[in-house]
C-alpha cells in the first residue's frame, strides 16, 4: 500500500468519519484533487472503506479552451476507473470579485450534486499549503482569531458559505463562502452526465448535516499530492491562473512564502499547525438577543476585550467576519471613543455600524 493511501486511511479514522455511504469528490483536474480521487478509489478497491464515489467537476469557462480540456481530462480519468461523474457549467461569470463568484457557483454545484446522490460528505483536496496560504492572507488582512483558525478538516457544508474567497489554487478546494444552491450562478447539469438519477445510497440519518471534508488538510503537502500522481503514472492539469499575481493568494504563494522559507524551511507545516492551534481557542459569542451594543459597556472594557466583543457581535449580525479586517474594527473603536452621535463606520458589503443614542447599531445595504 502506498504511503499516501495509508496516511489517508489513518486521517479518515482520526476524524471519526463514516466508513460507508456515498461521497462526492470535487475534482478540478489539478494534482491535489486528482490525488484525492485516486487515493479514495484505491481505498475502496482495497476494501478499507465501503464508499460509493462520485467525482464532481465544475467548468467555470474562464480560460478559453483550457476549461473544456480540464473537464475532458477529468471525464476520462473517471471513465477509465468506472467512477460516477457529474459536471456543472458556469453561465457567464464575470465582473468584479471574479474569484469569489466562481467559488460561490462551484460550491453551489458541489452541494447540489451531493444532495442529488444523498451523499453524506463533499471531499476537497485542500492541503497544508492551502492552509498556510489562508492563514497568511487572513493575518495580512488583520483578521481576528476566527480568521486565523484557517480551514477545518471537517465542517457542515452550510458553514462553507461563511468564508472569504481565496483566489486560484489549482484544485476544487478553497475555504468557505457559499451561495444558496438553489440560487447558485451557473448550475447546469450536462444531459449526458450519469449523475442523475441515482439509486439511494447508505448514509447518515436525515438530520445529519452534509459535511465538507478535507482529508488531506493536516498532513499532505503539494509535493505529496504531485508525487503520488507520478507514482501512479497519472498526469494532472495545471491552472494557468495560478501564475496570475493579480490574485492575492498567488502573490502569497509565489512571493511571500518563499521569503518566509528563508527564515523557516518548514514554514508551511508551522503555519498549518498554528492554524490548528487557533481552532482550539474558544470563540466568544454575544447573547443571541444583543441587537445593539452599549457604548458605555464597551468603553469599560480593555481594548482587546472590546475588539473581541465587537467581532463576535459582527459575526452574529453578518453570519461571518471573513471580510472584516483590522481597519474595520479600528473604525468601530473610533465610534466608541467619539462623543458625537450619528457617526458611521462603513463595512464591506454596503453595511454600516451607526453610533446613536449611546449604542452601536448594525445595518445592511445603507451605503449608496
Amino acid at each position: 500500500m502506498h504511503a499516501f493511501v495509508r496516511n489517508l486511511i489513518s486521517e479518515w479514522r482520526r476524524l471519526k468519519l463514516p466508513t460507508s455511504g456515498t461521497v462526492v469528490i470535487g475534482v478540478s483536474g489539478g494534482a491535489d484533487s486528482i490525488s484525492l480521487l485516486l487515493a479514495m478509489h484505491e481505498v475502496v478497491a482495497l476494501k478499507k472503506l465501503d464508499f460509493r464515489l462520485v467525482a464532481a467537476h465544475y467548468n467555470h469557462h474562464l480560460r478559453d479552451g483550457e476549461s473544456d480540456a480540464d473537464e475532458q481530462f477529468v471525464r476520462e480519468i473517471t471513465a477509465a476507473r468506472k467512477i460516477e461523474f457529474a459536471v456543472g457549467h458556469a453561465d457567464g461569470i464575470e465582473g468584479s470579485d471574479l474569484e469569489q463568484k466562481a467559488r460561490d457557483a462551484r460550491y453551489a454545484f458541489l452541494r447540489k450534486a451531493a444532495e442529488s446522490v444523498e451523499a453524506f460528505a463533499v471531499l476537497t483536496g485542500h492541503t497544508m499549503n492551502d492552509q498556510a496560504e489562508t492563514f497568511l492572507i487572513n493575518l495580512l488582512r488583520g483578521s481576528g482569531p476566527t480568521g486565523l483558525c484557517g480551514m477545518k478538516a471537517v465542517r457542515p457544508l452550510d458553514e462553507e458559505r461563511l468564508s472569504m474567497g481565496e483566489g486560484p489554487k489549482g484544485g476544487t478546494g478553497d475555504s468557505r463562502s457559499e451561495c444558496d444552491p438553489d440560487q447558485g450562478a451557473g448550475w447546469r447539469e450536462k444531459e449526458e452526465s450519469p449523475l442523475l438519477p441515482f439509486a439511494p445510497s447508505p448514509l447518515l440519518p436525515n438530520s445529519s448535516p452534509l459535511r465538507l471534508v478535507r482529508p488531506l488538510l493536516t498532513w499532505a503537502k503539494r509535493i505529496h499530492t504531485e508525487g503520488y500522481c507520478r507514482d501512479r503514472g497519472v498526469e494532472y492539469r495545471y491552472d494557468t491562473m495560478n501564475e496570475d499575481t493579480a490574485f492575492k493568494r498567488v502573490r502569497v504563494r509565489k512571493i511571500l512564502l518563499p521569503l518566509l522559507e528563508d527564515f523557516n524551511p518548514n514554514i508551511v507545516e508551522t503555519l498549518s499547525r498554528t492554524a490548528s492551534l487557533m481552532q482550539d481557542i474558544p470563540n466568544p459569542k454575544p447573547p443571541a438577543d444583543e441587537d445593539t451594543l452599549d457604548i458605555a459597556d464597551l468603553r469599560a472594557m480593555s481594548p482587546e476585550a472590546m475588539k473581541t466583543k465587537v467581532r463576535a457581535w459582527l459575526d452574529q449580525k453578518r453570519g461571518n467576519t471573513r471580510a472584516i479586517g483590522l481597519k474595520h474594527i479600528d473604525a468601530i473603536e473610533r465610534l466608541v471613543k467619539s462623543q458625537r452621535s450619528g457617526r458611521v463606520a462603513e463595512l464591506p458589503g454596503k453595511a454600516v455600524v451607526i453610533r446613536s443614542n449611546g449604542r452601536l447599531t448594525y445595518r445592511e445595504n445603507n451605503v449608496d
